[in-house]
C-alpha cells in the first residue's frame, strides 16, 4: 500500500500528463475552428497533415504505458472525490484509446480533414455521388474504430458512447421512440388547426443588419466578449475553453429569425464552456459533461429563453430597429415558434418537428454502421423517411442527406445527443423556475444573472465530476426524464395553435 506522500506524488505526475493531453486536444480544436471559419480553401492538404499529427500526438499521450501505470497505482488509492473522478474519466478514455491503433487514429483525422471540402463541393453542386466514396471511407473507418474497442458489441453502441458514455443507447432509443409516438399526434393536431401564426418578415434583410442584430442578442444575454468572438460558418458551431469560447452563426437573407436562433443556441454552448471552473482547466473537472449536457445548455437558451414571449417583450424594439420592421412582441414570439409544414432542414426546423429529423438521422447512421444500409442507398432512404416522418420529400441532395456536416467529421453516433439535450433542457428549466421564481419577469427585465448563476452552480461548475445521471440528480434532485419536455411542448403549442 502506497503512503500518502507517494500517492500524492503519483497523482501530481499523472495530472501533469493529463493536462498536456488536454492542451494538445484544445490546439486541435483551434485548427478545426480555423478550417471552418478563416482558412483559405487551398490550405486543406497542409491542415489535414497538421490535424493528423496532433491527433496522433494526443493518442500517443493517452495510450502511454506510464499513464496506464499511474492509473493502476491510483486505482485503490485514498483519493478525494474530485481526484477519484479525474482518475475515472481518464481511465475510461485510456482504456478505449489503448485498443485503437495509432495509425487508425491518424487515418480518421486525415480523412475527416480531406472530407470537408468534398462535402462542401458536393453540397454546392447538389451531387451525392461526389461525396459517396468519402462517406463510405468514413463509415468503414468508424466501423474499424468500434471493432477495435470492442468487437463483441454493437458497433453503433460503441460509437454512441464516444459522445454520451453514461446514459446508454437504450435510454436514447427509449426517448426517441417516446417523443416520436407522443409528438406526432400533437404535430398532426397543429397541422389540422385553423390558426396561422404571424410572419412579420417581408423581402430580404441585409447581412450586416442581421450581424448587428445577433451581436445585440449576445450582448443582451451576457456573452463575454473578452473570452469569445462571433464569426460565420456554413454550419453554426461553438468551440473553445473556459478562457476562449467562440461562436459562429450564418445568415439567411429572407429569414433573420434563423440567425437569431442559431446564435442564441451557440451562445448556450459557449456559456457552458465559459462557466467551467478556470482553475481546473486541463483536467476532467474543467471539462463539460459530454454532449447531452452540452446540448441541454444550448437548447435551454435557444428554446426556454430565446423562444419565450418574455424575451421578445425585451428584444422587440432592438429587432425592429435593426431590421426596419414594425412587429409586436407577440408577432416575433409567434414567428419564433411557428411549426413549419415545409420542414426540410434540421437546423431550420421548429422545436417540435426537429426531433423527427433526429430520429431519421439516428436510424440511418445506425444502419450504416451496422452494415444494414449501403451508402449508395442513403439518398433514397433519407427521402423516404423524411416523407414518412415529416410529410415532405427533398427535391435535392443538398436539402436532403448532404445538409449536415457531422458524418464528414466522422461523428457517427452524435445525433441522439441533440434530443437528449432538449429533453434535459426542459427538466432543468422546470427546476430553475421552481428555485429562482418568476424567470419570465427576469427575462423581460433583461436580468439574466440569476439564470446564469443557477446554471453555473448546478451544472457548469461540476465539470465532468459526475456521471450524467448523477449530475442530473445533483441539479434537479431526480433522474433524467422526458416528462417535463413532453408536458412543456404540449402546453406551449396547444396554446399557440388553439388545438
Amino acid at each position: 500500500m502506497a503512503t500518502a506522500s507517494e500517492t500524492e506524488s503519483t497523482y501530481e505526475q499523472f495530472l501533469d500528463h493529463v493536462k498536456r493531453l488536454h492542451y494538445v486536444s484544445d490546439a486541435g480544436g483551434v485548427l478545426q475552428w480555423d478550417q471552418q471559419v478563416m482558412m483559405p480553401s487551398g490550405g486543406t492538404p497542409a491542415r489535414a497533415k497538421q490535424s493528423s499529427a496532433l491527433s496522433t500526438l494526443h493518442h500517443d499521450l493517452l495510450t502511454d504505458d506510464q499513464l496506464g501505470e499511474w492509473l493502476d497505482e491510483l486505482e485503490d488509492a485514498d483519493l478525494d472525490p474530485e481526484e477519484a473522478a479525474v482518475v475515472r474519466e481518464v481511465r475510461r478514455d485510456h482504456e478505449r484509446a489503448t485498443k485503437v491503433p495509432a495509425d487508425l487514429v491518424e487515418r480518421i483525422s486525415e480523412a475527416s480533414s480531406n472530407a470537408l471540402p468534398v462535402w462542401e463541393e458536393a453540397k454546392a453542386e447538389d451531387d451525392f455521388e461526389m461525396y459517396a466514396d468519402t462517406l463510405e471511407e468514413m463509415v468503414e473507418l468508424r466501423r474499424e474504430y468500434a471493432e477495435a474497442i470492442d468487437p463483441d458489441r454493437d458497433p453503433y453502441e460503441v460509437l454512441f458512447e464516444e459522445y454520451e458514455p453514461y446514459l446508454g443507447i437504450d435510454t436514447a432509443e427509449e426517448v426517441l421512440t417516446r417523443l416520436r409516438d407522443e409528438l406526432v399526434p400533437l404535430i398532426d393536431d397543429i397541422a389540422d388547426s385553423d390558426v396561422s401564426l404571424a410572419d412579420p418578415f417581408e423581402g430580404t434583410y441585409d447581412e450586416d443588419d442581421q450581424h448587428a442584430l445577433v451581436e445585440d442578442a449576445l450582448d443582451t444575454l451576457g456573452y463575454d466578449w473578452d473570452h469569445g468572438r462571433l464569426d460565420t460558418a456554413p454550419h453554426p458551431f461553438s468551440t473553445g475553453t473556459q478562457f476562449d469560447a467562440r461562436v459562429t452563426t450564418r445568415f439567411k437573407p429572407e429569414d433573420p429569425m434563423d440567425a437569431v436562433g442559431s446564435t442564441i443556441h451557440e451562445f448556450g454552448h459557449a456559456t457552458y464552456t465559459l462557466g467551467l471552473p478556470q482553475e481546473a482547466y486541463g483536467t476532467p473537472l474543467g471539462d463539460s459533461r459530454d454532449l447531452s449536457v452540452h446540448e441541454s445548455q444550448s437548447r435551454f437558451w435557444e428554446n426556454h429563453v430565446g423562444r419565450t414571449r418574455a424575451f421578445w417583450d425585451l428584444f422587440t424594439d432592438t429587432a425592429n430597429e435593426r431590421l426596419g420592421t414594425d412587429a409586436t412582441p407577440r408577432e416575433f414570439y409567434e414567428a419564433a415558434n411557428e411549426v413549419y409544414e415545409d420542414n426540410l432542414i434540421r437546423v431550420e426546423a421548429d422545436e417540435l418537428t426537429y426531433h423527427m429529423h433526429i430520429v431519421l438521422r439516428f436510424e440511418i447512421e445506425r444502419d450504416l454502421i451496422r452494415g444494414d444500409l449501403a451508402v449508395e442507398d442513403v439518398p433514397e432512404v433519407w427521402n423516404d423517411k423524411m416523407e414518412e416522418y415529416l410529410g415532405v420529400r427533398p427535391d435535392t441532395d443538398a436539402e436532403g442527406c448532404l445538409q449536415d456536416i457531422h458524418w464528414t467529421n466522422g461523428a457517427l453516433g452524435y445525433f441522439p445527443t441533440y434530443t437528449l439535450g432538449s429533453v434535459l433542457a426542459a427538466q432543468l428549466d422546470h427546476h430553475l423556475r421552481a428555485d429562482v421564481g418568476d424567470v419570465d419577469s427576469l427575462v423581460r427585465e433583461g436580468d439574466f444573472d440569476p439564470i446564469h448563476d443557477w446554471l453555473t452552480e448546478n451544472v457548469h461548475r461540476h465539470g465532468a465530476r459526475y456521471e450524467t445521471d448523477d449530475l442530473v440528480q445533483e441539479a434537479t434532485g431526480e433522474s433524467f426524464t422526458a416528462d417535463y419536455f413532453l408536458d412543456y411542448a404540449d402546453a406551449k403549442y396547444r396554446d399557440l395553435y388553439d388545438c
